[in-house]
């Protein structure tokens, strides 16, 4: 009996053995990370201890004992040793190419005054042939220290620029690139000249200006649209440099910590090389790339074929951007009333309000997005009213149409919870703020800085969220600057104490999911990435502070530790 009763029970026990072995078994991890602090940008587990990803996949994100079970002998373990991981920042708002360029042509954005400009085109000079162009971009003269002795309407003239490069045409483009700046060689090369007041519309263009003195001269800088007439005759790139700062433009986005970046506004060229990058396996970014509303023909080829969502999830093309005015550094944003420095001065409309009407119809549609840039407060008022017309035509195709606008600097405060109203997206880069307030005042006066300007926690709680980012390579492409003025709003200087309207600051938490969750929202992609979730993109970015509780004045020391991008380590500081 005691025998039969020992079969039994090891029959029982080859049972329940065999049943553990058949039970359902955990996929096994390609990368166990842990050991710091993990914040996910999900709101069913703000932190974790510990996430597992498979390939390009987040398997598992909580506690480190439970995602120790997907691990096995070929997983791949990253210990933070109390550095900070969050997901893979977003740039919500960047030229693209304009970061790889930037970094071939003279970078002049750290300059602080005229003559730093005339001794890097000089130095220049010494290495260029004679008839070379030379190119830049970054020189900000409100941001200079000092300012020449001779100017025009707050900017400088060309002559001490053209006598150091009297053999070279000479194009530097202001750091927001709606100005730019010629030397005396590229505007004879352009045909501009001194002429009479009575002539001086022959070269004058729509939505642009030719800034001359009081006696015709042109001063060199070109406005808005103006700039063409010297843009046109510079020589066009080569394949080969395409391809050089495409590939310095992928480094410097996984030296900053960006897994994703939102491009406002390609061409059909830039399209067909962002395509050869992705066919020759260098597409180590994710795109969301915006069509540019310059070529009406590439628009309506768009509408045609339909928006490109790739299931690689790294070149997506379902937007399209519309230039409606210019920036506030140039007085080329268009506002309700004249510029307080400039009186009588409005800005400019760069774009018909007809063909944001035009596009935002389109757009509704064919499946594509609209976004509009606007700063000054008419421009964003009428794309706004614009947008409206188009929602009310086309109720059925609004639903969740998630039209943006870029920048939205400055808004009426009667405009302010239409945002939300509409469910219009602001795009909106916070480092701009630390640039501009200073001298933003000078253009808008104390009232319209502080009622409109910068209205970040205003519309948040209008329950609308906002796309941040750097506009590089308007500013340089460093999230933690972006982050820091978010939470801070002040220079990067650190001041003033307390910062500009503090009442509009953003919290921390605000901050970063505006860099990861709410920018992936902005692009339609909120699904796939954006937050630390089981079944989303395995990008992540690591600090090396912990960016949710280090002092305010020890937050812009935080750098980049390592950026992991479609779950493999792409940056490494010190490798």
């Amino acid at each position: 009996m005691r025998f039969r009763n020992s079969i039994y029970s090891g029959f029982a026990l080859a049972f329940f053995v065999l049943m553990a072995c058949s039970g359902p078994k955990k996929e096994s991890a390609t990368l166990l990370i842990y050991g710091g602090p993990i914040y996910t940008v999900d709101s069913t587990q703000a932190m974790v201890e510990a996430v597992a990803t498979k390939d390009n996949v987040i398997l598992f994100a909580g506690s480190l004992d439970e995602a120790e079970q997907y691990k096995n002998d070929q997983t791949q373990l990253i210990n933070l040793d109390g550095r900070t991981m969050t997901p893979g920042l977003i740039e919500g708002h960047g030229h693209f190419m304009g970061l790889g360029y930037n970094e071939l042509n003279l970078d002049l954005i750290n300059t602080t005054s005229y003559q730093e400009i005339v001794d890097a085109v000089a130095e220049k000079v010494e290495t260029a042939a004679p008839g070379e162009w030379i190119t830049g971009r970054g020189w900000h003269q409100s941001k200079w220290e000092e300012m020449p002795a001779e100017t025009v309407n707050g900017f400088q003239t060309h002559d001490m620029l053209s006598a150091v490069s009297p053999d070279n045409p000479v194009y530097l483009s202001h750091a927001s690139g709606h100005a730019g700046f010629a030397n005396a060689k590229a505007m004879e090369i352009a045909g501009i000249q001194i002429v009479s007041k009575e002539g001086i519309n022959q070269f004058e263009v729509e939505g642009g200006e030719v800034m001359r003195d009081a006696l015709g001269r042109p001063t060199g800088i070109f406005n808005e649209r103006a700039q063409s007439l010297i843009t046109k005759h510079i020589p066009a790139s080569t394949p080969e440099k395409d391809v050089k700062a495409f590939e310095l433009a992928v480094a410097a986005c996984q030296r900053n910590g960006i897994t994703g970046f939102h491009d406002a506004g390609i061409g059909r060229g830039t399209i067909a090389l962002f395509e050869e990058m992705k066919n020759a396996a260098k597409m180590n970014i994710r795109l969301y790339a915006m069509l540019t509303g310059r070529d009406k023909e590439l628009l309506n080829e768009w509408y045609t074929k339909g928006p490109l969502v790739d299931p690689d999830n790294l070149l997506t093309i379902r937007s399209v951007k519309l230039n409606c005015d210019g920036a506030l550094g140039s007085r080329g944003a268009w506002l309700l009333e004249p510029y307080t420095d400039r009186p009588g001065h409005f800005g400019l409309e760069t774009l018909p309000m007809d063909f944001v009407k035009e596009t935002a119809l389109n757009g509704l549609q064919h499946g594509f997005q609209v976004c509009s840039h606007a700063i000054g407060d008419r421009a964003n008022r009428e794309i706004l009213d614009r947008y409206e017309v188009a929602f009310d035509e086309l109720p059925d195709l609004a639903t969740d149409h998630r039209f943006r606008i870029e920048h939205a600097q400055h808004i009426h405060p009667d405009d302010i919870p239409r945002f939300a109203g509409l469910k219009v997206i602001p795009a909106m880069q916070a480092v701009h703020l630390s640039s501009d307030r200073p001298w933003a005042i000078d253009r808008l006066g104390e009232q319209r800085i502080k009622e409109g300007a910068y209205m970040w926690q205003a519309l948040l709680q209008s329950g609308i969220p906002i796309v941040n980012g750097t506009d590089v390579p308007v500013e340089p492409l460093n999230p933690i600057a972006s982050l820091y003025a978010s939470v801070s709003r002040k220079t990067l200087k650190g001041t003033p104490e307390g910062g500009y309207e503090p009442e509009q600051k953003m919290t921390r938490e605000q901050a970063l999911k505006s860099y990861t969750l709410d920018a992936a929202y902005g692009a339609f992609e909120e699904d796939i990435k954006g937050s630390i979730s089981a079944g989303k993109l395995a990008d992540f970015t690591i600090y090396s502070q912990d960016l949710m509780t280090v002092a305010e004045e020890e937050f812009l020391s935080t750098v980049i530790a390592m950026t992991i991008f479609d779950g493999k380590v792409v940056y490494a500081k010190g490798d």
